[in-house]
């Protein structure tokens, strides 16, 4: 088969899976994203040898979770979230994630923001100061166990086990942190962050979204 050919066939079976953008989904493939991410949804994981199988973070929901001025710099210019690799608490991130040009990077930002979950709700959450998010993320709940995040005097502080929330309020849309903190078992049925729903109110679950979608 000829180089046009493949090129035709995959057009056409990109062209085929109902709201994807065959260009960008091509790129998306022909950068060999799809070797660590998946982007068809719902979640895929049932157990934790699913989970521990995974090269990369799943990006079915993408354009629910980020924010697309933050995706399309982060592409050109990826610096590690993560402070430990994906899915080890040994190995630090060595911070190795290809790089795209700006050209790539608009094209691959435009397909992977085209990916929503309806779980996610717009317009719930505004970021803004909370003592009382704060006094949960600190001291009620283990979050700062696990995550980083910008305390006072530029410092950072928390665990280094789960992604860190430094620049949180560029990088993550707020809705999609109340959304997780309310049901995260639709974005990772298998984790190991614990499940608020139940121990938390529906309202200090809004005050940590709003505490945490303000960290820079």
């Amino acid at each position: 088969m000829t180089r046009a050919m493949t090129a035709l066939l995959t057009g056409l079976l990109l062209a085929a899976v109902p709201g994807l953008a065959s260009a960008d989904q091509a790129l998306f493939e022909a950068k060999g994203c799809g070797e660590c991410h998946y982007t068809d949804g719902p979640a895929k994981e049932k157990t934790i040898d699913d989970q521990l199988a995974k090269k990369g973070p799943e990006l079915w929901y993408a354009g629910s979770k980020f924010q697309k001025k933050w995706m399309a710099k982060w592409l050109t210019d990826p610096k590690p979230i993560r402070p430990m690799a994906f899915n080890s608490l040994t190995e630090e991130n060595k911070g190795d994630h290809p790089k795209l040009d700006k050209k790539e990077a608009k094209k691959m930002t435009a397909f992977l923001m085209g990916l929503t979950s309806d779980a996610v709700k717009a317009g719930r959450v505004k970021p803004k100061k909370s003592a009382k998010g704060r006094l949960i993320f600190t001291k009620k709940m283990p979050c700062s166990g696990c995550h980083q995040y910008p305390a006072k005097k530029k410092k950072i502080k928390g665990g280094r086990s789960a992604p860190s929330l430094v620049g949180a309020k560029k990088r993550l849309n707020p809705d999609w942190v109340l959304a997780y903190l309310e049901n995260p078992s639709v974005f990772k049925p298998v984790k190991a962050m614990p499940t608020f729903a139940g121990i938390l109110s529906a309202k200090d679950m809004m005050n940590v979204a709003r505490y945490v979608s303000n960290f820079k």
